[in-house]
Parts: C-alpha cells; structure tokens; sequence
C-alpha cells in the first residue's frame, strides 16, 4: 500500500516475488514437487500462511492450489531431468547443437542493468553459466544482439529516447510493442555508451545488428557516443539512476540513406551509407 504508485514497470507475473523467495530460500522448486507430494504439501501450507500473515487481504485456497499442483506433478513428472546431468551429457557425448533461450536484455540484468528498473534474474553471458549449471569454457562465441536504435519497454533512465515524431516514427515502423503486456515501447536513437557498456561485460565476439531497415526514411541518424554531466563528458555509464536521468547526451550525425533496404541480404546490397553506419558501429565497438 504504501509503494502505491511507485511500480517499477514491471509485467506483474510474479516473477519477482517468486526470486525474492528463492533468495530468501524458502522457496519451493521443481525437484521438491517431483519428489514427496506430502513433504512438498507441508512446506507448501507454511509458505502460504507466511504470505498470508504477511498480506492480510490475500486469499489463497491451500487446498484447492495442492490439487491442482499435484495434478501438475503428476502430468510433468516424466519429462522432468536434473538440468546439470542433461547438459553435461550433451555436452561430452554425442555432438550436438544446443540451443539456449535468453530473455531480456543486459541492461535488464539484476546486477548490472539499470537497477532497480531491472528484471530479477542474470540476462547477461554469465546468466548461461548460472542458469543452467555448465562452465565458462563451453561457452562458444557471443554474439551482442542489438537493434540499429534504442528500445525500452516500462520504466527506467534513458538518454537517447526521443519522445518526439522521431520516437513516435521509430516505434510505428518498429512495430515495438512490449511481447508479454503489449505495451508500445519507448524509441531512442542507437546509444553507443550503453553498447560499450553491455560489450564490457559479456565481451562481444560479433554483433547482430537487426532493425537496420527501419532507419531507411531517415535522411540523418544521431549517435549517442557520449554523456555529459554539468557540460563535462564523463567517462562510464552511471550506476546510479538520478545520474543516468541527468545526463546530457553528445550525439554524432551521420548520413542516412533515405533507400529500401528490406530486400538486402548481402553487406553488399546496403546502400554505401548504410555500410559506413554498421561500420561505424563496429569501429566504435571494435567488434
């Protein structure tokens, strides 16, 4: 009641509250739904009362959720495996692709994002190791998925955003709207101290530059390479959040090409000024 008003921009789906109690370790996991339906119906009551002592007004059917998660249990059951064996197997037998999902974006890091308007889980490299128990050296290349501008969904810093017609142009031919609340998302032009940033910590063995067709209408493209402070440029990118909301951003302007480049799919095929802008990209990053 009292955060009334004060959200983080959040989807709502739990997802915090549910690391808070892992954090907290009186989470439940999977392997314990598995194991012993009535140990794990015990513990279940417990965390359920603790929650409801906590939030007066919350109703919980205890009975009623035990029923249905059993029912759960005894449908996944089958298909459940310890993660750490299932991947080290794959890994050192038979070779195989494996494919790994990722979420978010590394500003949305809980460590290293724009805290607090972050998610709560590790969205950067590392978060692959931790995630799914596997060690560093099986990590192959890394490849730095980032759209050819800015997009923030929710809440939070963020420097280049133009809410202006050129943010409102971004977002239309964009299509950005948030996947899980369908929220537009907010549009800003490319900032390269964030990019470095994000390169720093996840070290970037190429870049998948996506989006780079929406930039076509454009007859010039504004790059954040730097952020001022009190008129001075200041070296990293800001832990805290009133700092980063205070920044001033110096932008470089390159030529746009003004040209449909929704067909290429060579280098090759891009207009020279597109070319020069990956390139610029690329130059800047070193990547």
């Amino acid at each position: 009641q009292e955060q009334a008003g004060k959200n983080l921009g959040t989807t709502k789906k739990g997802i915090g509250p549910v690391y808070s109690s892992k954090a907290a370790r009186s989470g439940l996991r999977m392997c314990d739904l598995v194991s012993d339906f009535d140990d794990f119906s015990e513990r279940f009551k417990v965390l359920a009362n603790q929650y409801k002592s906590i939030y007066p007004t919350l109703e919980i059917d205890i009975e009623g959720e035990l029923q249905k998660l059993k029912g759960y249990m005894e449908r996944v059951k089958p298909m459940v495996k310890d993660g750490v064996y299932f991947l080290y197997e794959a890994l050192h037998g038979p070779p195989k692709k494996i494919l790994v999902e990722g979420a978010n974006a590394a500003l949305l890091d809980i460590d290293f994002g724009t805290y607090p308007f972050v998610t709560s889980s590790n969205c950067t490299v590392g978060g692959v190791c931790t995630g799914l128990g596997m060690p560093p050296q099986n990590v192959g290349e890394v490849y730095g998925v980032v759209k050819a501008y800015t997009t923030r969904v929710g809440i939070g810093a963020f420097p280049t955003e133009q809410d202006n017609e050129i943010g409102e142009l971004l977002q239309m031919r964009g299509r950005e709207f948030g996947v899980t609340t369908g929220r537009k998302r907010r549009c800003g032009w490319l900032d390269l101290v964030l990019l470095k940033y994000a390169h720093m910590i996840n070290g970037f063995t190429a870049l998948a530059l996506t989006k780079l067709d929406i930039l076509d209408v454009f007859t010039e493209i504004k790059v954040g390479i730097a952020y001022k402070l009190f008129g001075d440029i200041i070296p990293h990118f800001p832990a805290n959040q009133e700092v980063l909301n205070k920044v001033e951003v110096q932008y470089k302007t390159l030529p746009g090409w003004n040209t449909d480049t929704s067909n290429a799919r060579t280098f090759k095929e891009l207009p020279v000024n597109a070319q020069n802008y990956v390139r610029f990209i690329e130059d800047e990053l070193q990547v």
